[in-house]
């Protein structure tokens, strides 16, 4: 019997232990695309206790925990303390065998805190003790975290009306580690909720210094952005989008569209689905003329449940994996794209795994020989960053492209203690090929396995995102 997190830690065969420990184990991470703080970054925060920097804004534990049982208040309310949100997910770890919160939970207790300790009510006091005061020495600040982690380069997400402060004065304190901007756009084509979309328009002419009473301005008003962002460092956007949006449309149409929702009036959905795919190309456009990686985070259904919505905000845990067909819609918008010689380096995550083959299969119709994996199937996101997830998209990877030309993993997440999904990612990574040398499945060739392990770990992500 194995003993839980030594240090083969899922890596079954000898030859998958020697390309993780003597290959991947040690390189440096590229964290191209995450949530969080650059405020808290350039502030080098030091966090007061476990809770604050473990479960402040984790809908995952969150969701576990009112899965156990765990009453709102005990998981997100004001009256509950630190101490008493950290007993009661301490209580709900042990229910979470089989989840991959049980493996993070405790990769992230060993690295970087050193406990070894499998987390539950019994070790719950000892474990909160020997934490907190290690957080509260410069050790442990946001900036010596990044610096344990061995991180050299953080992709954060931002919005086109962002300052960007931050990220200038993290580049001014000249903090080794490289943090750029990266562009979410999804506000500018909102347009679902007039009021709300015309708030953020107000918001994007202060930041762009200009007015925006029509489309064309607000087409201005995003390249004075997208500039300002490259001035920054940028090199990526996001897009985070329950599907692709190729509706045709006219750019008279997308003018009057826009003039409407000015206005105030809701819009109809045909109206909705036009402007929407009006901007999501406008957007390809921009990344284009730049050279940028656009990334497409597509299919989930976001806020279920209204109740809580209301009460807590998005991004709290009621969200989940949506099943509108993806197909027709992506091929139209990347041949368009293709067609008119505009499309850029592209990453593509889907949430739903029915959509492992699809997105698999679309990479290479837009493969153009312009780069090595210009087109990328991305690591399985949220719902799919777990172990199974990673190996079907690996394994469907390897199957219909090049496994050895893809960028890897990344966090996509606020904490900074998730740079051991990184870890995790590339002792998965290392079993399913080393697993395969010992079965005969493929030949040991040790410079070759070499190149292609820390391709996908580190180096293919440093040339593709051009850091």
């Amino acid at each position: 019997m194995k003993k839980f997190l030594d240090k083969d830690f899922i890596l079954e065969t000898d030859t998958a232990k020697k390309l993780y420990h003597e290959f991947a184990a040690d390189l440096p991470i590229i964290d191209y695309h995450c949530h969080i703080s650059p405020k808290e970054i350039a502030d080098d925060k030091q966090f007061e206790n476990m809770t604050q920097i473990w479960l402040y804004g984790d809908h995952y534990k969150w969701r576990a925990m009112r899965t156990n049982g765990i009453k709102e208040e005990g998981v997100t309310g004001e009256s509950s303390s630190d101490r008493e949100k950290f007993e009661n997910w301490a209580c709900t770890v042990p229910y979470t065998l089989r989840n991959p919160l049980y493996h993070w939970t405790h990769l992230e207790l060993k690295k970087p805190f050193g406990i070894e300790k499998i987390l539950s009510p019994d070790t719950s006091e000892e474990i909160w003790n020997e934490c907190n005061k290690k957080l509260n020495t410069p050790e442990f600040s946001c900036r010596s975290l990044i610096r344990k982690a061995n991180v050299e380069v953080i992709g954060t997400t931002d919005d086109p009306a962002d300052s960007l402060e931050y990220h200038k004065a993290i580049k001014d304190s000249g903090f080794e580690t490289k943090v750029v901007p990266s562009w979410r756009p999804d506000k500018a084509m909102a347009v679902d909720d007039a009021s709300e979309y015309n708030a953020y328009i107000n918001k994007l002419a202060i930041a762009s210094e200009m007015e925006i009473n029509t489309f064309e301005d607000l087409l201005s008003a995003l390249q004075k952005r997208h500039d300002f962002f490259a001035e920054m460092g940028c090199k990526a956007s996001d897009h985070g989008l329950e599907q692709f949006f190729a509706a045709e449309y006219t750019n008279d149409e997308a003018t009057e569209i826009f003039a409407k929702i000015h206005k105030g009036e809701e819009l109809i959905e045909s109206d909705v689905l036009k402007f929407k795919s009006a901007m999501l190309y406008e957007f390809a456009v921009l990344d284009h003329s730049k050279g940028w990686v656009q990334q497409f985070h597509i299919g989930a259904i976001r806020n279920n449940n209204t109740g809580m919505f209301n009460k807590l905000g998005a991004d709290t845990g009621f969200d989940s994996i949506a099943d509108k067909l993806v197909a027709e819609d992506m091929s139209k918008f990347l041949n368009r794209l293709a067609t008119e010689e505009k499309l850029t380096k592209t990453i593509l995550y889907n949430l739903n795994p029915a959509h492992n083959e699809v997105y698999a299969t679309m990479l290479g119709n837009f493969q153009d020989g312009e780069i090595a994996g210009k087109i990328q199937w991305g690591s399985g996101w949220w719902f799919l960053d777990q172990k199974d997830g990673m190996e079907k998209q690996m394994n469907a990877l390897s199957n219909l492209g090049l496994l050895s030309r893809f960028v890897g993993m990344l966090t996509d997440s606020r904490s900074f203690l998730s740079y051991s999904r990184h870890e995790y990612f590339r002792r998965i990574l290392c079993n399913l090929i080393g697993n395969d040398v010992e079965k005969g499945l493929i030949p040991y060739n040790e410079e070759l396995l070499k190149e292609i392990v820390q391709g996908i770990c580190y180096y293919n992500a440093k040339n593709y995102f051009n850091f």
